[in-house]
């Protein structure tokens, strides 16, 4: 099974994502979007994949969104694809694909929704958010 996570290992989301997924029994192909960002296909395909307009996919938090001016509901979904490949960090994470699909994983336990094993066992997030408890009841 091959599971790919778009990650940003500062970003505490993606690295709750990554541990539920490597908790789940898999090792994922992990892809530091920020240093080797997705073409442009391949981005335009993980965003409709997870059921997504353009603008959905965009990050506004810490990113120069404001600066750059995207919040003009104007631009095309070409101007902000553009804007994304010129500027990774605006592509919100973590995007994470598997043989279940493809899902943007804000909140990180959306994951769970398209692992092969969602099983995972207790899990607690690092901020201390308990998702999974001790008797495997899932708490979100």
């Amino acid at each position: 099974m091959t599971v790919t996570i778009y990650h940003n290992p500062d970003c505490g989301t993606s690295r709750n994502t990554l541990a539920m997924i490597r908790q789940s029994g898999v090792e994922p192909e992990v892809i530091d979007y920020r240093a080797n960002p997705p073409s442009r296909a391949r981005l335009e395909q993980l965003i409709a994949d997870a059921g997504l307009s353009v603008r959905q996919a965009i990050r506004q938090k810490d990113t120069p969104y404001a600066e750059l001016g995207l919040g003009d509901p104007t631009l095309s979904d070409d101007a902000l694809l553009d804007a994304m490949l010129a500027h990774p960090i605006l592509i919100n994470r973590p995007f994470v694909e598997t043989p279940n699909g493809v899902r943007l994983c804000r909140p990180s336990e959306a994951v769970l929704d398209i692992l092969q094993n969602p099983d995972i066992g207790p899990f607690t997030k690092e901020d201390g958010e308990v998702i999974i408890d001790a008797r495997g009841r899932r708490l979100v």
